[in-house]
């Protein structure tokens, strides 16, 4: 059976964009993207929200030529390889490969996904991830907090939700950023 885990890059405040939507201040150094390669290379689907989807297209035509562009060429074809499910209402057709859309955030269809699939699965996109979490169907989380505080923006974990979680690991990168991983508590 798959775990679902939750990967977001966050600020010490919490928050994965600040009230503007800036999220830049989360670019990971050479070191984190490395770890971050590592963390979703066993991976088979991503599953996102619309925005977070958009975002990540990038990755899909992404060129790096450069020897020194090796990590984002990894990440580039681990995110290439992947089968994404967008969840959208808005959203008419997509525009990667290995990618479908569904209309609507189904718990029951998730549990059923999880128990089809020997490959675990990321939720990203925070009202996503925090519909997934609400549902208790949240296996994992990784946040890389990085230091920083914008002051208020999208949060990164949902509110009024309670959940036990136990700490798994924790690493510090020379930048400064922090990646705690829990599991969560049954």
């Amino acid at each position: 059976m798959a775990k679902l885990i939750y990967v977001a890059n966050t600020s010490l405040d919490g928050y994965v964009a600040d009230e503007t939507g800036t999220f830049d201040w989360t670019a990971p150094s050479p070191e984190v993207l490395g770890f971050i390669n590592d963390l979703v290379r066993p991976v088979a689907t991503y599953l996102y929200g619309r925005k977070l989807y958009e975002t990540m297209l990038f990755w899909e035509n992404a060129k790096f030529p450069g020897p020194e562009d090796q990590l984002m060429r990894d990440f580039a074809e681990l995110w290439q390889a992947a089968d994404k499910v967008v969840y959208s209402t808005s959203l008419e057709t997509v525009s990667s490969a290995r990618t479908r859309i569904e209309r609507s955030f189904e718990p029951d269809a998730i549990r059923k996904l999880k128990q089809a699939s020997a490959e675990d699965m990321t939720v990203g996109g925070s009202q996503l991830a925090a519909q997934a979490i609400k549902a208790g169907l949240v296996d994992e989380y990784h946040l890389l907090v990085v230091p920083v505080l914008v002051g208020g923006g999208k949060p990164a974990l949902p509110a009024h939700v309670r959940a036990q979680l136990e700490l798994l690991d924790e690493r510090r990168f020379g930048s400064g950023t922090v990646h705690l991983h829990y599991r969560t508590r049954v």
